[in-house]
């Protein structure tokens, strides 16, 4: 017979959504039960996705800074690389995150339960362990923080040469060629990654640019370093057929650049987008809804169409990204709590970790020019910038959109070496309503690329110092 307990809240899934949701509702005094696959807190995020990935990003950098310290005088021979030790690092990294995050757990005095829950009903779950015991879990609210998996698409055949996101990061070994299918920001930075390791890497994207969502002007100067970087960047280019042969498997290439080619590659990595973990909960015995794209729909509040369930994370909707998913989390934690709370950001921060980084948040240029808005536009090129100069990264650029009204910060984009932290200055921008004229009279560091942003905003009246370029009107 299942066993049988009970919590207040019980929180679904152990991600960035998830363990931010359990933390805080435990720090509001809930009586909170955690229930994960996995041994300690962490999800995709820490386990498969954003910190392994960016521990190998890290050794790519290494490994490129080495090769272009010549243009400073410094030369170093080719670096000798051990896999196994590359590895061995990324694991210990993970685990001391994660780990981390256990003693967390256990210190705020939540119930961890490793196990794979669905719903009974909309106050009772099923955990299965995966020993094949069971626990009967009755709660008052539940938060469904379950995340997201990478999509398969296309004609996909099954190889082991054939990899995702998830195991691309296990770096089994360094293929000779990879094919890189998708020209987003997972396709992108592990192709990065893979090249900067030695691989000859092509990438296809069925779309005539790279990261689409982003600006144009952003992505050119990423699209001109990779170039560099990747063997082949073919756009407008889709894959019609695989098949796998005794030294690879055989891909068929359509696009207007190629025709119809076929091609032979070690491995190929499948990088087109991810899907909501909204299935295997047995949603239905609940009131909760779930749209056509399989995300579960909620209110400001993050809560579902059943009132003792809510839902956080890449499982309730875009953006899927672990900042998003951490602060939905807090929200629903503390809406259950009974304090006034909503999720209503003005500016959620999108970065790429290629090299350069690609950062933005809030209004795009291309987002304004689709709803027929008018918008100022104003730039700064990292050329002018002493501190990137210093740095042989002068092909950055800063943009600022503001009203031309008001000259209220509206969106703000980065392409730039640490693009990533610089961007938080934009966020904080838009939330609280700042003016290009407050970034402009905001004493920013000298020399630092955070002086990008203080000139953009400048260079809406004309007053940049480090460019010339007179005020419109």
């Amino acid at each position: 017979m299942a066993e049988q307990m009970s919590t207040f809240l019980t929180v679904v899934g152990g991600g960035p959504g998830g363990y931010a949701a359990a933390f805080h509702a435990a720090d509001l005094g809930l009586e909170v039960t955690l229930v994960d696959t996995e041994p300690n807190p962490g999800g995709t995020c820490l386990y498969r996705g954003c910190i392994p990935s960016k521990a190998l990003l890290h050794v790519a950098k290494l490994i490129n800074d080495t090769r272009e310290a010549a243009e400073w005088g410094l030369e170093f021979g080719e670096p000798k690389m051990d896999l196994e030790k590359v590895r061995r690092k990324t694991r210990s990294v993970v685990e001391q995150m994660t780990g981390g995050l256990g003693q967390l757990c256990r210190a705020r005095g939540l119930n961890h339960i490793q196990g794979r829950a669905g719903f009974l009903d909309s106050n009772t779950l099923a955990v299965f362990h995966n020993d094949g015991s069971e626990i009967v879990l009755k709660t008052q609210h539940t938060i469904i923080a379950s995340g997201s998996r990478p999509t398969l698409f296309g004609p996909l055949i099954n190889s082991p040469r054939l990899m995702n996101s998830t195991s691309a990061l296990q770096m089994e070994e360094i293929p000779e060629t990879l094919l890189v299918i998708g020209g987003g920001y997972i396709g992108l930075e592990l192709g990065s990654v893979y090249a900067s390791l030695g691989s000859k890497v092509t990438v296809v994207e069925m779309a005539d640019g790279l990261l689409a969502g982003a600006d144009r002007d952003l992505v050119k100067p990423l699209h001109a370093r990779l170039q560099t970087l990747m063997h082949e960047i073919l756009l407008g280019t889709k894959v019609s057929g695989m098949k796998e042969e005794k030294h690879g498997i055989r891909v068929t290439l359509e696009g207007p650049a190629v025709g119809e080619l076929s091609r032979l590659f070690d491995r190929v990595l499948v990088c087109v987008g991810r899907r909501p973990n909204s299935s295997g909960l047995n949603l239905s015995s609940t009131g909760v809804t779930v749209n056509k794209k399989g995300f579960i729909e909620v209110d400001a509040q993050r809560r579902t169409s059943d009132p003792a369930i809510f839902a956080v994370g890449d499982v309730a909707g875009e953006p899927m990204l672990a900042h998003k998913a951490s602060a939905e989390g807090r929200v629903a934690a503390s809406v259950i709590a009974g304090k006034p709370a909503a999720f209503e950001p003005q500016a959620i921060p999108a970065v790429v970790f290629t090299d350069p980084e690609l950062a933005w948040c809030g209004l795009t240029e291309s987002a304004a020019a689709a709803a027929g808005r008018t918008v100022h536009v104003t730039r700064f090129p990292w050329a002018a910038s002493g501190r990137a100069t210093t740095l042989s990264r002068s092909d950055g650029l800063t943009k600022l959109l503001t009203d031309p009204d008001t000259g209220q910060i509206l969106g703000v984009g980065i392409c730039g070496a640490g693009a990533g932290e610089l961007i938080a200055e934009g966020v904080l921008a838009i939330e609280m309503g700042a003016t290009a004229g407050d970034l402009d009279l905001t004493i920013h560091p000298h020399p630092t690329l955070s002086e990008t942003v203080m000139e953009s905003a400048a260079a809406l009246f004309g007053l940049s110092t480090h460019i010339y370029r007179p005020k419109r009107g």
